[in-house]
Parts: C-alpha cells; sequence; structure tokens
C-alpha cells in the first residue's frame, strides 16, 4: 500500500515537473508596424490592441511604429535582443523577414496574409478577416443610398481586403440586387497614400457613388477628404464607410460607419498559447460572436435602419446568414465593376 501511494507521489511530482518545463515564460512582446500609430486604423489599432493584451496577461509591451514598408531585419533583431518574447509583425511586408529574423533569433513571430508559414513554436498568422462586418456594411450602404451607386476603394488588394470587399458587395446585393457596386484600387501597395486615395475616391463620386467604403491605412484620409469635399452626382451627401479603426473624432458630418477590428483577442491568445507551449499550432481570425469585429453606429444612422442591422447581426451569429470569406482579388472582381485605372 505504501508502495503504491510512494510510487503515485512521484508519478505526480514528474507530470508537475514536466508541465512546469513545457509552460514557457515571457516577459515581454514587441509589435512593429509601417505607419504611425495614431492612425485610427491598422496600426493605432494593432499597438492599443498590443499594449490592452501585455497589459492584461502581466507583460510589457515593446513598441516599434512608423517604419515604412522596406527592410525590417535590423528592428527585428533590436526587438528579439530587448528581449521579446513573441514579435507581432504587422504588415504583409513584413511576413518574409520576420520569420526569417524569428528562426535566426529564436524568437516566435506573428505575421498577417501568409498562413501558410504556420510552424509550431515559430510562426503564427493573423490574416484577420472582417468579412462579417463588411456584409454588414454593405447592407446598410445599399438601405441608405440614394443613387443607387456605392463605391468600394482599396490601397491594394490583399487577403483581407479583398474578403472585405467581396463580402461587402454580397451584403449590398442581399439588400438590393440591383444595386451598382463600383470599385477601384489606389495601387498594388498604396497603404499611405493619401493623394491617390482622395483621386481615386473622387472618381468613384463623379461615377455615381454617394457611399464609399473605403481600405486603406492613411491612404484611407485622402478618401474621407474626397467624401467631404464633394458632393453626389445627385447634389446630395457622400457617407464614408471605414475599416479598422474609428474615426469619430475627426468625422465632419461623413463618417456613416466602420468595420471595427479589435485584435487585443488575438494578441492575448497569442500569449496563452506561447504560455501553454501551443504558439505555431493554430492561425487567428476576428469574428462578431466574440466582438473582435463590429460595425460602428454613427449618428448618421437612423435607429430604425440600425435596428434592421442588429436583426442581420444576430442572424449571422447564429448561422441563418452565411457569411464566407474570400481572400482572392478575382472573387472581388466577379462582383463589382471596376474603374478603369
Amino acid at each position: 500500500m505504501r508502495k503504491n501511494i510512494l510510487q503515485s507521489m512521484a508519478l505526480a511530482l514528474l507530470l508537475g515537473t514536466t508541465s512546469m518545463a513545457q509552460a514557457a515564460e515571457i516577459k515581454s512582446i514587441a509589435i512593429l508596424t509601417p505607419e504611425p500609430g495614431t492612425d485610427y486604423g491598422w496600426n493605432q489599432q494593432g499597438i492599443d490592441a498590443a499594449k490592452a493584451a501585455g497589459k492584461a496577461a502581466g507583460v510589457e509591451v515593446l513598441v516599434a511604429d512608423n517604419l515604412g514598408y522596406g527592410d525590417v531585419r535590423p528592428t527585428l533583431r533590436e526587438m528579439a535582443q530587448d528581449g521579446a518574447g513573441l514579435i507581432i509583425a504587422h504588415a504583409s511586408g513584413y511576413n518574409t523577414a520576420a520569420p526569417e529574423i524569428g528562426a535566426e533569433m529564436k524568437v516566435p513571430v506573428a505575421i498577417v496574409d501568409l498562413p501558410d508559414a504556420k510552424k509550431a513554436g515559430a510562426v503564427a498568422d493573423y490574416t484577420a478577416s472582417g468579412h462579417e462586418g463588411a456584409y454588414l456594411a454593405g447592407r446598410l450602404a445599399a438601405k441608405m443610398s440614394k443613387t443607387g451607386t456605392l463605391g468600394i476603394v482599396v490601397s491594394g488588394e490583399p487577403p483581407s481586403w479583398n474578403s472585405q470587399s467581396a463580402a461587402f458587395a454580397e451584403g449590398a446585393k442581399a439588400e438590393k440586387p440591383g444595386i451598382n457596386v463600383r470599385y477601384a484600387v489606389i495601387g498594388p501597395a498604396a497603404y499611405s497614400d493619401a493623394a491617390g486615395g482622395k483621386r481615386v475616391t473622387e472618381a468613384l463620386i463623379a461615377a455615381g457613388a454617394d457611399i464609399i467604403f473605403g481600405q486603406g491605412n492613411g491612404s484611407s484620409f485622402g478618401m474621407l477628404q474626397a467624401v467631404e469635399t464633394n458632393k453626389a452626382t445627385n447634389g446630395g451627401k457622400v457617407y464614408f464607410i471605414d475599416v479598422i479603426g474609428d474615426k469619430t473624432a475627426i468625422d465632419k458630418g461623413n463618417l456613416l460607419s466602420s468595420v471595427v477590428w479589435n485584435l487585443e483577442p488575438v494578441y492575448a491568445a497569442m500569449i496563452a498559447d506561447i504560455k501553454a507551449d501551443k504558439y505555431g499550432t493554430r492561425n487567428y481570425d476576428i469574428n462578431l460572436k466574440d466582438g473582435s469585429v463590429e460595425l460602428l453606429k454613427s449618428k448618421h444612422v437612423p435607429d430604425d435602419v440600425w435596428a434592421q442591422i442588429e436583426a442581420l447581426k444576430k442572424d449571422i451569429i447564429a448561422g441563418k446568414i452565411k457569411v464566407t470569406a474570400k481572400y482572392d482579388a478575382d472573387s472581388v472582381h466577379k462582383l463589382v465593376t471596376q474603374l478603369p485605372q
């Protein structure tokens, strides 16, 4: 009897030791962004979410912003040398350099727009898609358009933008099958091209769009400026639907809504997976159900219209409406009328 007890105690001690050995310690994380963390969008949402997730987990957060889209290998190495236990490379342009330096410095990295790069203990992707929120945005835009024409302006065609563009068009056509959805690309990677954003948005407004769904980081400020300074072809106001962040603080009366992303649950899950020695065994996403995606209600949306949007949201969460992410540009092109470049 005593022998069995001792054996059980030894086994429990062994299991406890093994469990402790497998639990990874993480004291700090780092996030790198191409543009300033004050853009009310991709860069700011990423940095704010990293800080919130870090605070909740009790780990320090190192921030390197406004790095541009060039070679960030020196900064990646610096962050690793500073002790980061996870490096979040918050730009699709970093998804080659980050895994390379992560392997060199033996630090796990998080990347976007390269889900097949997942590697246990080393690399995970968070090609977040707000397509469920974009579908609702399309329904909202179709309900509120006076001209019967909507516009989509994008700063490139990365997977995240494609999935939202497709879902927006699908939502608009589900609301009003005959609605016209026009589509224009500023450039292949024109994320910070505000002047290009303004020019292309003005062209879509001239083509009849009175609501613009814009995806573009820094270029979105040019889109917003175009909406603020131009009238629709019917003489009415033009509205803007943004993505990722909330520009309410700088709204001059034209911000209709935004597909807001909350990346804190994503980064919190990454930290938890590192601690549990599970990092790199899965990729990460966002959705309506857990609140990591939501559609912004501005003062420009009537209460009765918003009630209809809320009902649609419940149907998506319940699975009554299926919104499938389409990450390729061809799927978008089949749903829209492209503006010649």
